[in-house]
């Protein structure tokens, strides 16, 4: 009986609040623009192959498709800051960032001149523009500091055919791959090694 002669407390109807847990890309994304190495090899794990995909829609060469997978995943990491969850997901963002990435490279001088049918080697070492040196060698411009910008492929393949003298032909037979590889590999490499240079 006492219960009823205790006061009763109105209870006011309150909208229920759910507090949404953070997504993995949420996390993801933070820890990229905390600078966590390790959220980046995540990222290219996750989504390497799907960006690579974007990226060979447009770039027909497939050494020069990775050469900007890479390129895109470091400006990802450099420039994570910059996207914005309001306006999209993490890989709608990416994706644009690879396509430019692409667009870009098919724009320059490197990949127009790759198309070319010219001789291989008017690309050689030899040739590689240097308004400032006279003698060129692995001495005297370091060639051999510059190859670290390569891929291991592009690094053997220079290494059989400018610094050991193997031609094309015995460059192939030794790595085991088909000497068009061997050719367009090669052309990448001094394309490379020649923006470095010019850069250096």
């Amino acid at each position: 009986m006492l219960a009823f002669l205790l006061p009763v407390q109105k209870v006011e109807n309150q909208p229920l609040r759910l507090v949404k847990s953070p997504s993995f890309e949420d996390i993801l994304v933070s820890d990229l623009k905390s600078g966590d190495a390790s959220a980046i090899q995540t990222l290219y794990k996750m989504y390497a192959g799907s960006l690579n995909g974007i990226i060979k829609r447009i770039i027909k060469f497939d050494e020069v498709a990775e050469d900007v997978l890479q390129d895109t995943f470091a400006k990802i990491w450099k420039s994570i800051d910059q996207y914005d969850p309001s306006k999209g997901k993490l890989f709608t963002w990416m994706a644009n960032v690879a396509k430019n990435m692409a667009i870009d490279q098919v724009r320059s001088k490197g990949y127009v001149n790759l198309g070319k049918t010219d001789d291989i080697n008017d690309l050689s070492i030899e040739n590689l523009d240097f308004s400032t040196h006279t003698v060129i060698n692995q001495e005297t411009i370091g060639i051999k500091q510059l190859l670290v910008h390569l891929n291991l492929d592009q690094q053997n393949i220079i290494e059989l055919i400018y610094f050991k003298g193997f031609t094309h032909v015995q460059a192939s037979e030794i790595l085991n791959i088909p000497l068009g590889t061997v050719k367009t590999k090669l052309r990448l490499a001094i394309l490379k090694l020649r923006r470095y240079f010019n850069e250096a």
